[in-house]
């Protein structure tokens, strides 16, 4: 699996993934500006290399901060975690990883800030290693869904690529695979910005996995005529009632499934739920470049001078449309995600079975 942020030398080094798939480029972000740019312009995307990211940031910016005390430092810290912060605001992921390292500054304030940018750096660490660890138990619940011969759709990217590394919803599909069952996979286009096709086409390729790539508004088709068994997608931001934010698409693809009898899972790490949030219609949805729609990828205009543009980034799935939200602790019934707040819910008599 191609990394696609970790800390390199001093520096962040992040894949431009608006540059794949014709070319594999990393950019050495040296500042916490860099890094913010880079979450903005949709070099790293994906709600857990989001977060990632944004670790790795902080401490960029912990070592631009010039000051001996920590009264000083702490200020100018908040500063930089809230100048990240504004970057994406519908991936939760984000606002996780910037609390996580907040509260950690604050733990150890009474080290010297030459050991606690050194530790910074560690911490940051440690949220990429550990969401690797992640995804591997969200793929192992996963792949308890997936048969020897099914065909799956996916929406967007929920690969290695959107993540530390080895996916969400790719990485069911990859824990699948490993464990010797033969799958197929219809990828969606993902308009406006083409993450299917671009990214997770890619990704598929990458650890041949038998892929094919369609418009977006072909699903249905696929499904009328029953070659689609199961949709697996990944998610921005789950609500405390199980409704889902995810790229832009998502609830048309869940409402079609449902037409059909489909079974449509969401693939994702615990950060991604905001138990602050009573439901899908209190999630912040990004307004994007109207420029993303009009062109394709900035450059080749496909819409008249002047037109009117409304370019939503994400979508709410609600929860009645979603079979079961995989994490790492298992495979739940959206209506069962609150009880995870706590930690009292016993994972196993909530599995779903296929």
């Amino acid at each position: 699996m191609i990394p696609t942020v970790e800390w390199k030398n001093g520096v962040v080094s992040m894949l431009d993934q608006t540059r794949l798939p014709s070319e594999v480029v990393y950019r050495e972000c040296r500042d916490y500006e860099t890094v913010a740019q880079g979450i903005k312009e949709l070099w790293v995307r994906g709600a857990p290399a989001i977060g990632i990211s944004a670790a790795m940031g902080l401490a960029l910016g912990a070592r631009q901060i010039q000051t001996t005390t920590f009264n000083e430092f702490w200020p100018r810290f908040e500063e930089i975690c809230s100048h990240l912060a504004a970057t994406r605001p519908t991936a939760v992921n984000l606002f996780w990883a910037i609390e996580r390292v907040k509260k950690f500054v604050q733990t150890n304030k009474d080290r010297s800030l030459d050991e606690l940018r050194t530790m910074l750096v560690d911490e940051s660490q440690r949220i990429l290693d550990e969401d690797i660890e992640t995804n591997k138990m969200i793929g192992e619940h996963g792949a308890a869904f997936i048969s020897s011969g099914d065909i799956i759709i996916t929406h967007c990217n929920a690969g290695s690529l959107a993540t530390g590394g080895y996916g969400t919803a790719e990485g069911v599909m990859r824990s699948a695979v490993r464990e010797g069952k033969k799958i197929r996979v219809y990828v969606d286009e993902t308009r406006p910005v083409l993450q299917g096709a671009r990214l997770t086409a890619w990704e598929l390729m990458q650890e041949k996995i038998p892929c094919t790539l369609i418009t977006d508004s072909m699903a249905g088709y696929f499904m009328y005529h029953d070659m689609i068994d199961v949709a697996i997608v990944g998610a921005d931001r789950i609500s405390r009632n199980g409704d889902v934010a995810n790229k832009i698409g998502t609830y048309s693809l869940a409402v079609l499934c449902r037409q059909h009898g489909i079974p449509f899972y969401v693939a994702a790490p615990l950060s991604t739920i905001d138990f602050s949030l009573e439901s899908g219609n209190l999630i912040p949805i990004e307004e994007r470049d109207p420029r993303e729609v009009t062109h394709i990828l900035g450059k080749l205009q496909v819409a008249p001078d002047g037109v009117h543009v409304a370019n939503p980034a994400f979508d709410v799935t609600p929860a009645r449309f979603i079979t079961a939200i995989i994490t790492e602790k298992g495979a739940f019934q959206p209506k069962d995600i609150h009880r995870l707040a706590d930690g009292s819910i016993d994972p196993e008599p909530f599995r779903i079975k296929k």
